[in-house]
């Protein structure tokens, strides 16, 4: 299946940085982008400038209906092979279930990669061999995002159903975490995840990592344990290198750790030192030397960007203020620059005024942060934005509700005008 989505309206040239203005078809400049208050009207225009930043902001997701960009760890992205443009991959919702879609980032034309009436997981794209990856029920499934072809990976056998979470950097295997049927019983019985979040990691439940080779089908069982194992994520460099975490309350666990999937041989990446520190949403730098995640030292109370080095142990830290603290953090494709989603006042920094998506740089030991777009019309619960950094660098790519549904935007790094 593969659908082309003919815009209304084009913003040529998206991520091609030209600074002259627009002109229609008679030569006559067109009407200049609107500054707004972001999220004030329904619907926002297709393009606006946040009052409250001066940076301009594109919806990317021109169809009808809810339309969420990635998670914040997993790259939706292939690059161009010559000027035809970068493409990203998300999910867009037909009739009742979500689909995959490609958008072009210089055209913003819109392809659907699928055209499934059941629930895709996933969420894996293979930016060599310019695949996506998903799964439907127990089958995995990739389809190529510039033709559209769609071959079956494999099928997890009727004792050993699970998910796939990432694949490695020569994208000859793919890795989850499986667990032990009690887990689902858990799931459907509270299925808030207040109710069973606490539930899942005081019942000890049996998980084990696995590899599937998407090539020959092989199914390794790597690593167990009774403990929650998750947020499996492959090194994007090393492709024997696989992260996962002890899931769980953050302050009960010492979350972060690696396999070298050759070996067997387990890492702790970060201690906890003090009582309530807590250290999660963790993600790997781009060239893979380094694991960054948020750390609070304790719980609520002292905030930092951390990375801890893959080779020496050591730990960079870099202090936030509590309005500044993130859900999500996110590198640049330089790793000069970080991105955050921000966060409401419910969740654990209790930020009084903590919704936006910042823009960091790393100055000595803190982080200097610049607003890009006010989110206080965003609905963070149950919506997190997610930042991602366009291929180029020069936009923050995120999900918001603006309109009621969520939509993916784009907002331009260097400020408009």
């Amino acid at each position: 299946m593969f659908k082309a989505i003919v815009l209304l309206t084009l913003t040529a040239g998206f991520l091609t940085g030209c600074s002259s203005p627009a002109r229609d078809a008679g030569g006559q400049a067109e009407p200049e982008t609107p500054v707004l208050e972001t999220g004030s009207q329904h619907p926002m225009p297709e393009e606006w400038i946040d009052k409250d930043t001066r940076h301009k902001l594109i919806r990317l997701s021109r169809r009808e209906g809810d339309n969420r960009s990635f998670y914040f760890h997993n790259n939706p992205f292939v690059q161009q092979t010559g000027d035809e443009g970068d493409k990203m991959v998300f999910y867009g919702r037909v009739d009742s279930f979500m689909n995959l879609f490609a958008i072009n980032l210089k055209t913003l034309e819109i392809d659907q990669l699928t055209d499934r009436q059941e629930r895709i997981s996933g969420e894996i794209i293979a930016p060599k061999s310019r695949e996506a990856f998903y799964q439907v029920k127990d089958s995995v499934f990739a389809t190529g995002i510039d033709n559209g072809q769609t071959r079956l990976v494999y099928v997890f056998p009727e004792d050993f159903q699970s998910t796939i979470t990432t694949l490695n950097a020569d994208e000859t295997l793919l890795a989850g975490s499986w667990a032990s049927p009690e887990k689902q019983k858990i799931y459907a019985a509270y299925p808030d995840k207040s109710s069973y979040f606490e539930r899942i990691y005081d019942a000890r439940i049996l998980h084990t990592l696995f590899t599937v080779n998407v090539q020959t089908g092989e199914l390794k069982k790597l690593y167990s344990e009774k403990a929650w194992l998750n947020h499996v994520q492959f090194s994007p460099t090393d492709p024997n290198l696989l992260m996962y975490c002890h899931e769980g309350p953050w302050h009960k666990v010492n979350r972060i750790w690696t396999i070298d999937i050759r070996t067997g041989q387990t890492r702790l990446m970060h201690e906890r030192t003090v009582d309530r520190e807590i250290a999660g949403h963790e993600f790997f730098g781009r060239d893979g030397k380094k694991i960054w995640f948020d750390l609070q030292i304790p719980r609520g109370e002292t905030f930092y960007l951390a990375g801890a080095d893959l080779e020496t142990g050591e730990e960079t830290r870099y202090r936030l203020d509590r309005n500044e603290w993130s859900i999500h953090f996110n590198i640049s494709p330089d790793q000069t620059l970080f991105a955050g989603d921000g966060g409401d006042s419910t969740q654990v920094a209790h930020a009084p005024d903590g919704r936006w998506i910042y823009l960091f740089k790393p100055e000595n030991d803190q982080l200097a942060s610049t607003k890009l777009v006010n989110m206080q019309y965003h609905g963070y619960r149950p919506l997190e934005p997610n930042v991602h950094f366009s291929p180029d660098g020069k936009w923050v790519i995120f999900r918001a509700s603006f309109d009621g549904e969520s939509q993916v935007y784009a907002v331009e790094i260097a400020p408009a005008g």
